[in-house]
C-alpha cells in the first residue's frame, strides 16, 4: 500500500494513530511596494556625500533644529525649483525615530517591513520605495511607477514566486500591492490613476493606505505659518522657512472646507496661502494637480484611519496668522453646507490621527478605524496586523470593526527641566493605565501617574531631564496595541541666534 503523501503521523485524544495533511502556509505570492510618508526616507546629498535627514544618533536633531544652518542644506535650491533634479537622493526608508515640529514623531518602518516579510513568499517579494519628500507628489508619482513596474517583473521571474503561484487561486501570476503611508498614499494614488503606466493599475491587486491625507491637513498650513504670526519655539520658525519653498509640503495643504470667515467657511485660496506664509504658485500647481487626481479611484483600495487622537480640522485667518481648531464642517450631498437654525456653519468633532482628521483620510466610507497616532500608524502593533490580514486576503472581506479606542496628545515641544503635562482622552479612570516616557536612545525611562483631569481624560505631569528625543507610551489591558507619540526635548534659548 502506497504512503499519502506529505502526511504525517499523530495521535488523536484516543491514542489512536491518525493522519496530518501537509497545511499550505499562510503567505501572499504578490509582490509588496512599501511607500512612506513625508520624512519618512533618509536623504543624501550626493555632491558632499552627507546625510541630509534620518541619522542615528539622537544628537543629529538637536543639530538639526537647533543651530543656525542645520537645515540648510535641505533647502531647495533654485536649480531644484526650476526642475533640476539629482543633488539629493532618497538612500532608504528612515531607520530610527525622527521629530519635526507639528509633524511630530517620524517613526522608522523596520517593524512594519518586518511584518510584511513574514507574509510574503520570500523577501524578495518586497521593494520599500523612498522617494525625495520636499518634491511634488506628482515628481514622485512618476518614479513610483517605473519601480514598481520594474519590481513586479523581477519578482514574476524569481524562483519563490513560481513555487508560491502553484498554491494560489487558479494559479495565477503575482500581482502588486501597495502599502502607503500618509503622503506616500498620494504619490500612489498618482502613479497608479495619471498614465503614467497604462498597465500598473491592471497589475495591481490592492492598495492599503495608512493615515493617508486624501483632502489635506489643516497641519501644513501651520508649518507654512509658523514663519509669522505669534511666536514659536524657534524648531518651528526653521521648519516653516524650509517649508515655503518645498512643493511636497504645499501638496499637504487641505483642500476640503475648512477656512472659517463669519457663520460659513470656505476652501483655501492660493492668496490665503500666501498670506499664511507659503508660496502662491506652487499653490496653484498643487491645486491643479488635485484636480486632475480628483475621484480617481486605486485598484482594491482600503484605508486605514487614526481615530480618538486631538486633531486640526479646521482654521481662521486672522491678520496673517492661523487659529486651528479641532473642528471640521460637512457639507450636504449638493455641496452646500451642514447649518443650524440661524445659518451658521455646524462644527463637527471627526477626530483623527493628530495630523490627518478622519475625514481625509478616507477617499470613501469605510476606512478601518484604529486608535493610533499618525507616526504610529505604520509601526503599531494592530497597524500592522491589519496590512497583514490585507496581504493575505484572496477576496475582499471588508474592513475591520474599530476597538475601544483612547486617546494621547502630547506638546509638540517641551524644555528640559521644565514641567509639562499630557492628556489621555476617552476614559477619565486611571485603573489599569500604564504610562511611561523613555529617551529613544535608552538612557531614560520614568513611569508617570495620570489622574483625573477633568471631563473624560486623564492627565499626567512629566518633566524631562536633558535634551533629546522621548517616546510616551500609554498601554491597557482594553487597547489592542499601545499609544506612542515622540516628543523632542531641546532648549532653544542656547542655540545660536535666529539668522
Amino acid at each position: 500500500m502506497t504512503k499519502p503523501p506529505q502526511s504525517n503521523p499523530g495521535r488523536s485524544p484516543a491514542g489512536l494513530t491518525r493522519l496530518q495533511p501537509e497545511v499550505a502556509p499562510a503567505v501572499t505570492h504578490d509582490a509588496v511596494v512599501i511607500v512612506p510618508g513625508i520624512m519618512g526616507s533618509e536623504l543624501y546629498d550626493v555632491l558632499t556625500g552627507q546625510v541630509l535627514w534620518g541619522l542615528a544618533h539622537p544628537q543629529w536633531l538637536a543639530r538639526a533644529w537647533l543651530t543656525r544652518d542645520g537645515l540648510t542644506p535641505l533647502h531647495l535650491t533654485p536649480e531644484e525649483q526650476a526642475g533640476s533634479l539629482g543633488r539629493v537622493q532618497a538612500r532608504r526608508l528612515l531607520q530610527t525615530p525622527a521629530w519635526s515640529p507639528f509633524l511630530r514623531g517620524i517613526e522608522p518602518y523596520h517593524k512594519l517591513t518586518r511584518a510584511i516579510e513574514e507574509t510574503v513568499a520570500a523577501p524578495a517579494a518586497v521593494m520599500p520605495f523612498p522617494y525625495d519628500w520636499r518634491l511634488p507628489v506628482a515628481v514622485n508619482a512618476r518614479l513610483l511607477a517605473a519601480e514598481a513596474r520594474k519590481h513586479l517583473e523581477r519578482w514574476r521571474r524569481h524562483p519563490a514566486h513560481a513555487a508560491a503561484r502553484r498554491l494560489a487561486v487558479d494559479e495565477r501570476e503575482g500581482r502588486l500591492v501597495f502599502v502607503a503611508h500618509s503622503m506616500g498614499g498620494l504619490v500612489t494614488q498618482a502613479a497608479l490613476t495619471l498614465g503614467f503606466d497604462n498597465d500598473l493599475a491592471a497589475d495591481t491587486r490592492g492598495v492599503m493606505t495608512l493615515g493617508t491625507p486624501f483632502r489635506g491637513s489643516v497641519v501644513a498650513a501651520n508649518i507654512l505659518n509658523s514663519v509669522q504670526g505669534a511666536p514659536l519655539p524657534l524648531p518651528h520658525s526653521r521648519l516653516a522657512a524650509l517649508a515655503s519653498s518645498m512643493p511636497g509640503v504645499h501638496d499637504l495643504l487641505p483642500r476640503f472646507v475648512c477656512l472659517e470667515e463669519g457663520s460659513g467657511a470656505r476652501r483655501l485660496a492660493p492668496s490665503d496661502v500666501g498670506a499664511l506664509g507659503g508660496d502662491e504658485e506652487l499653490t496653484k500647481k498643487s491645486q491643479e494637480f488635485f484636480a486632475r487626481l480628483s475621484g480617481r479611484e486605486m485598484p482594491g483600495h482600503r484605508s486605514v484611519a487614526g481615530i480618538r487622537q486631538d486633531t486640526l480640522q479646521s482654521l481662521r485667518l486672522e491678520h496673517g496668522t492661523v487659529l486651528a481648531s479641532e473642528y471640521c464642517f460637512r457639507s450636504h450631498t449638493d455641496g452646500e453646507l451642514r447649518r443650524d437654525e440661524n445659518g451658521v456653519a455646524r462644527r463637527f468633532q471627526a477626530w483623527g490621527d493628530g495630523t490627518v482628521h478622519r475625514d481625509s483620510a478616507s477617499l470613501k466610507p469605510g476606512a478601518v478605524p484604529i486608535a493610533l497616532q499618525h507616526g504610529a500608524l505604520a509601526s503599531g502593533r494592530a497597524a500592522r496586523q491589519t496590512v497583514a490580514d490585507f496581504l493575505l486576503e484572496e477576496e475582499d472581506l471588508g474592513p475591520d470593526q474599530a476597538d475601544e479606542g483612547l486617546g494621547l496628545t502630547v506638546p509638540d515641544y517641551v524644555t528640559p527641566g521644565t514641567p509639562w503635562s499630557l492628556r489621555i482622552t476617552g476614559t477619565d479612570d486611571p485603573g489599569g493605565i500604564d504610562c511611561t516616557v523613555a529617551a529613544v536612545d535608552g538612557g531614560v525611562r520614568r513611569e508617570v501617574r495620570p489622574y483625573a483631569g477633568g471631563g473624560d481624560a486623564l492627565s499626567a505631569d512629566v518633566e524631562l531631564p536633558a535634551a533629546g528625543l522621548y517616546r510616551v507610551t500609554v498601554e491597557a489591558d482594553r487597547l489592542p496595541s499601545p499609544l506612542t507619540q515622540l516628543v523632542f526635548a531641546g532648549d532653544a534659548g542656547t542655540g545660536p541666534a535666529e539668522g
